[in-house]
């Protein structure tokens, strides 16, 4: 098992110096997520002390892996920065580098404690317990600075996942972004597991199964960092739009009522909704209201979301399709496609919450 690790351990060295360097020569090295690009510094100067370590060169020192877990405090904060970032905008800014001060303060303890001690001090604090306890509490730290930047980042995530559906009649692919949350935070709960059974002073868990924790969140760092500079768009989503609040419509409730049989007309004789990738903005345009205006018309007399309101009518077209002679050569998302929809994960549960039943259970029925 210690030699697979070691393996892993050369394996996510290399891969982080060919990361610097595609960085420094890609010429999209502009649209590239600058806290992925800090993390992956960070990483090469952990896995360097790893390295150090369990090859030897400067003999077998425990304290080039107490280096490497310089890193430690950087996950949290970087992975947070970067779902910001990437989900809602919001670009590198130096301010933003405060969040690495707790990671500044708990490296410089460490150093203290860890590192510059003579050998006879460390071997003296380790054989009274007291480098134990020291090492518990700095884990304890580093778990709950993480835990709270993960937390964090996964409620941005599910934010923009609800907030798009007020902008975005069509899904947007988030799995990518989400399973890689969904890994970081089963590391955290092993991480997590591990830590209150050293606290009890059990024996289950061992140094190696801690390495392996360690091990697997830099490998999936520098993965999402690969993907990150090869398809810098891969987590951007330019067509979507913030939307104001919109305390800033004017509209009467009579007006209202009057713009909502507008938007039904202009729904039944334009039919917009067959464009796959129809934008909230784009359908106030047609309406002749803003953004914000369309949004309180959805929400205080149409009762959906933009995302909910579109697909309703596309499922309209679906059902109007299924009973044409085209339908009889067309499978039942060559028709969703046909009524507008550009996933076939979107069709089935959109079909499925306004009608009850998925489409072949529906048409099986009739």
């Amino acid at each position: 098992m210690q030699a697979l690790l070691n393996q892993l351990v050369y394996f996510a060295y290399f891969q982080s110096l060919f990361l610097i360097f595609i960085y420094f020569f890609s010429k999209k090295n502009r649209n590239v997520n600058k806290y992925i690009v800090i993390l992956v510094f960070v990483l090469a100067i952990g896995l360097t002390g790893r390295v150090f370590y369990i090859s030897g060169f400067f003999t077998d020192n425990y304290r080039w892996v107490i280096f490497s877990e310089f890193a430690t405090l950087l996950f949290g904060a970087t992975i947070y920065l970067f779902t910001r970032s990437s989900l809602i905008k919001k670009p590198f800014s130096k301010k933003e580098l405060i969040h690495y001060l707790p990671a500044l303060v708990y490296n410089t303890l460490a150093t203290i404690y860890f590192i510059l001690p003579s050998d006879e001090v460390l071997q003296e604090r380790a054989a009274s317990g007291l480098t134990s306890k020291v090492t518990l509490a700095f884990i304890a730290i580093g778990l709950c600075f993480n835990i709270t930047y993960w937390v964090l980042s996964l409620r941005i995530f599910l934010q923009f996942k609800k907030d798009i559906q007020q902008e975005l009649s069509y899904s947007v692919q988030s799995r990518f972004f989400f399973s890689f949350l969904v890994a970081i935070g089963i590391c955290l709960l092993c991480w997590f597991t591990m830590f209150l059974n050293w606290a009890v002073g059990y024996s289950f868990f061992t140094k190696v199964n801690w390495q392996i924790i360690w091990i697997s969140i830099a490998i999936m760092t520098l993965f999402i960092a690969f993907y990150s500079i090869k398809e810098p768009q891969l987590f951007k989503i330019d067509a979507f739009v913030s939307s104001k609040k919109y305390a800033q419509s004017k509209f009467s409730n009579q007006q209202l009522d009057t713009l909502k049989k507008q938007l039904e007309q202009l729904m039944e004789d334009k039919k917009p909704y067959l464009s796959r990738k129809l934008l909230k903005s784009e359908l106030a345009e047609m309406l002749g209201v803003s953004n914000p205006e369309m949004a309180r018309l959805l929400n205080e007399r149409i009762g959906m979301n933009f995302f909910e309101y579109i697909n309703y009518y596309r499922i309209k077209e679906f059902i109007a399709l299924s009973q044409t002679e085209k339908a009889k050569h067309m499978t039942f998302f060559g028709l969703a496609q046909e009524a507008g929809f550009n996933s076939k994960t979107t069709f089935n549960k959109s079909f499925k919450d306004l009608m009850g039943a998925t489409p072949k259970e529906y048409f099986s029925n009739l």
